[in-house]
């Protein structure tokens, strides 16, 4: 049965993506709203790296708005790509911690399927980085972890859940391709 908090959550959370996606200022203060709600949510459910996760996604939302707002020098923080280097250490630090975190808590926590929630955990947290940064590489980073989330989601009887996730895929390739056009256009 798909609960209130649960509807409320991905009804924000759907709006925060979209206007993310859109390149929008707005769409941070929704970020922490929509986050506060999933954290309780995935607290129901033992997913306990989400609700890491989400608190991740709260103090982040707050420091992203203030980036996007003032970025370097005072002036809005352009849409940018990030070095190979920087990514193959983001990827390998990602790897390493989630094993780390699904060691931990499948030794010391009831948790459900505690790899891939940890890599959820893990890879959303670099994804999240890259959006505070206005990196363009954050959208292949949410193509990855929303294929991960869909049926861990689902696997848990969040119905809802999974099919935004499914929604947040469609979303992040469509985004991708909307802040590549807008790269452009900054670059010109």
């Amino acid at each position: 049965m798909i609960s209130p908090l649960e509807i409320a959550a991905n009804a924000v959370m759907a709006v925060y993506i979209v206007l993310s996606g859109r390149n929008n200022i707005h769409s941070w203060w929704l970020g922490v709203l929509g986050c506060v709600m999933f954290a309780v949510l995935f607290y129901s459910v033992n997913l306990y790296a989400d609700v890491a996760l989400q608190l991740f996604f709260i103090v982040t939302c707050v420091i992203g708005w203030l980036q996007w707002l003032r970025g370097a020098g005072g002036a809005p923080l352009p849409i940018a790509h990030t070095g190979a280097r920087a990514l193959g250490w983001m990827a390998a630090i990602s790897l390493l911690a989630t094993a780390a975190y699904g060691l931990m808590l499948q030794a010391y926590t009831n948790a459900y399927a505690p790899f891939i929630d940890s890599a959820v955990l893990m890879f959303s947290v670099v994804a999240q980085l890259l959006l505070m940064g206005r990196r363009i590489e954050t959208w292949p980073v949410w193509l990855l972890v929303n294929t991960v989330s869909v049926p861990l989601y689902a696997s848990r009887g969040l119905y809802l859940t999974a099919v935004l996730y499914a929604g947040y895929w469609i979303n992040a390739l469509a985004s991708w391709f909307f802040w590549r056009r807008q790269m452009r256009a900054q670059l010109a």
